[in-house]
């Protein structure tokens, strides 16, 4: 396993749509490996391909965070929702991709996720709490999409410009 660079906002490789995953291959499986394995050392609960630079429809998560609870990694392939409740949550939503930033975010409550695994299975599950807020937020990814898109903004502004003088300080150490 190989911990990846995690990118951080901006960068254009976050905004962009990302193509379906056409072929299961060992290297797919390696990758999940090392998503998983990045998610964990971050330390996080979810990690989209684009967010390490591969452009591809896949995502890692596991949003159980009391170690006394056995750990659930998933590692999806092609992850779509296929139902969502009327009913909405709103949660404190952090990024990796954005380091100490955090804001609220009204997403569906409830969401019905179909997706295929490492070994070709189709998947469908219905998540609730954490775990819908996750999933759409990492699928959201796939789409070029990041949390502080919902965001007012002059607050999405205010978190781009923190995170751009973020990447100016680290490009001088």
């Amino acid at each position: 396993m190989t911990l990846r660079k995690i990118l951080l906002h901006p960068d254009p490789r976050l905004k962009k749509v990302v193509p379906s995953v056409e072929n299961i291959s060992d290297d797919l499986r390696a990758l999940a490996d090392d998503m998983l394995e990045t998610m964990y050392d971050a330390p996080g609960i979810g990690l989209a391909g684009p967010q390490i630079g591969v452009m591809h429809r896949v995502v890692a998560m596991d949003c159980v965070k009391d170690e006394n609870e056995t750990p659930r990694p998933l590692f999806m392939i092609n992850p779509e929702i296929i139902a969502s409740s009327d009913e909405t949550n709103v949660y404190n939503e952090g990024c990796l991709s954005l380091p100490e930033h955090f804001a609220d975010v009204e997403r569906p409550a409830e969401v019905d996720v179909r997706w295929t695994d490492v070994d070709g299975k189709e998947h469908t599950e219905h998540f609730d709490g954490l775990w819908a807020t996750c999933v759409q937020h990492e699928i959201d990814h796939l789409d070029g999409k990041l949390f502080i898109d919902y965001l007012k903004p002059l607050k999405r502004q205010m978190i781009t410009r923190k995170m751009q003088k973020l990447k100016r300080e680290q490009a001088r150490v």
